[in-house]
């Protein structure tokens, strides 16, 4: 088991580098900013760019693994977004893992004034969205790159150099549907989920078992080893905050484990609203973390 924390980009960069410098020493293998322009009950407080945060990130750590959760085509194009990716990771020396999914219909589908795009439209645009982002990040053209998409259309483009991991960043993808996991057997290094939206309990983790089963046949259905995609689990969703306590997060990791997830990923405490906790938990999971793997 591998186990990652996200760091919400609320922080100024002096009081917000310590968090990243402290995860990586408490020993986690994964960091992870959310890729948006503002989120949910959060809208009104400071809120980071998560490039730039993540650059920063880069430089006061050397060994920890640096990801969005998650990046979407909601105000990305593949081109731009491919030239931050490469760079970030040049900057991390190759720790980078992409997280990206579909996007949700929230503030950042909206904003720079987008047409609301149904759940076809938002699934056909994100597999447009990871091909093109697969192309660009790979190191296997000798040219500029063009692609006539029917949502993103790249003109001679050029990513110049060589990746710092080959053939490219791994991909990370947050997938529920058919279509989604599809996506995931076809060209994720990992899959990442947060159950099924609407559940709690004991019927939250009944939806992660399913779910997890539905990768199975997606990967079958490709001809794809299940057990060549990593799997990230969200273990803050379904109601529960695993930092609420040491004796919790050794519980929450124990049936992720059981249910065949490599990885976890749970949030740094807060100090109220969503995700509220103390940092003091953090240092008792710490020491948790070496028989836990």
């Amino acid at each position: 088991m591998r186990f990652g924390i996200t760091i919400l980009p609320q922080q100024p960069w002096a009081t917000a580098k310590r968090l990243w410098a402290r995860a990586e020493e408490l020993g986690f293998d994964h960091a992870w900013t959310y890729d948006h322009l503002s989120w949910r009950t959060l809208a009104d407080e400071p809120w980071g760019a998560t490039i730039p945060t993540l650059t920063a990130a880069a430089t006061v750590t050397s060994r920890i693994r640096l990801g969005t959760f998650v990046s979407s085509p909601n105000f990305r194009h593949p081109v731009t977004f491919a030239k931050d990716v490469a760079t970030v990771d040049d900057i991390a020396g190759g720790r980078f893992l992409l997280g990206i999914g579909s996007g949700g219909t929230g503030f950042d589908s909206f904003v720079l004034g987008q047409p609301e795009l149904t759940a076809r439209e938002r699934h056909d645009r994100f597999a447009e969205f990871v091909e093109q982002l697969d192309g660009l990040l790979r190191f296997e053209h000798d040219g500029p790159i063009s692609v006539a998409g029917d949502w993103f259309t790249t003109h001679e483009a050029r990513m110049v150099g060589v990746p710092a991991q080959l053939p490219r960043v791994p991909f990370v993808i947050a997938a529920n549907g058919p279509k989604g996991l599809d996506l995931v057997a076809r060209f994720g290094q990992g899959w990442v989920s947060t159950g099924r939206d609407g559940t709690t309990g004991e019927d939250w983790w009944h939806s992660v078992a399913t779910l997890a089963g539905r990768l199975d046949d997606a990967a079958e259905r490709r001809g794809r080893d299940s057990a060549s995609i990593d799997r990230y689990l969200s273990i803050d969703s379904g109601g529960q905050f695993a930092l609420q306590s040491a004796s919790s997060f050794d519980d929450i990791v124990g049936r992720a484990a059981a249910l065949g997830f490599t990885d976890v990923i749970a949030h740094w405490p807060r100090a109220q609203g969503i995700y509220a906790g103390s940092e003091s938990v953090l240092d008792e999971v710490a020491g948790l973390l070496p028989r836990l793997r």
